[in-house]
């Protein structure tokens, strides 16, 4: 398991973002680095984990429980085959593309070493947005995107350091539960009623999921 790519995004301004400003860091491009990994601060405050990475709209992206998006190599091969046209490393505006770690299957909680210094935990998967669908200019992308159920893992970061393109990623933690990113993102978007399979992940969720998870188990007395 190693990370393939490190990526990084600048600022972008486009005509189909909704940020009052019109930018958009979702561009990410390879770097060898290295890049300064740390917790970057709450949402709407904080913005990428990742030292010279732009997070244009902090009131949906970035701050610690979001500083570090990460996508399997694998699925991209894979969207790549289902649509047809190259997507290089970085495409869906991914921080860490991956190789042999299977993203979406990992366990909220989930902790990975990435080269000498850096853990990092998975907190949920990424939501699809209208900015994701016009950068890849792909039709009902959001559709599309949220079907297949691969979104991909956000991670907080535990321990800061350095990484690099190259670097190996081990995973030092896995949590005893069965709550995966896959689960995680199918219950807070197409599959509600699975909403109450994540409290056993915990503190460990992201704070949003675990508050849907919660008012979903008061409302309906599951």
């Amino acid at each position: 398991m190693k990370l393939l790519s490190l990526n990084l995004g600048r600022p972008e301004s486009v005509p189909y973002t909704d940020q009052p400003e019109g930018l958009t860091g979702i561009d990410k491009q390879p770097v060898q680095g290295p890049v300064r990994v740390t917790a970057p601060g709450p949402k709407g405050v904080g913005a990428s984990g990742l030292a010279g990475d732009a997070v244009c709209d902090t009131r949906h992206h970035g701050g610690d429980d979001q500083a570090v998006y990460a996508v399997a190599r694998e699925d991209l091969d894979d969207w790549e085959r289902e649509l047809g046209r190259p997507l290089a490393s970085g495409a869906f505006g991914e921080n860490l593309t991956t190789e042999g770690v299977d993203v979406s299957g990992a366990r909220i909680g989930e902790r990975w070493r990435i080269g000498a210094e850096v853990v990092l935990e998975v907190t949920c998967g990424r939501i699809p947005c209208r900015t994701f669908q016009e950068h890849l200019g792909e039709r009902r992308w959001v559709k599309r995107f949220t079907a297949k159920g691969a979104p991909g893992a956000y991670l907080r970061v535990v321990t800061p350091g350095e990484i690099r393109a190259g670097d190996p990623i081990e995973v030092v933690h896995r949590p005893d539960h069965e709550v995966t990113v896959a689960l995680q993102f199918r219950a807070v978007t197409l599959e509600r009623t699975l909403l109450p399979r994540l409290l056993p992940a915990g503190e460990a969720l992201h704070p949003e999921s675990l508050a849907a998870a919660r008012k979903y188990v008061r409302e309906h007395g599951v």
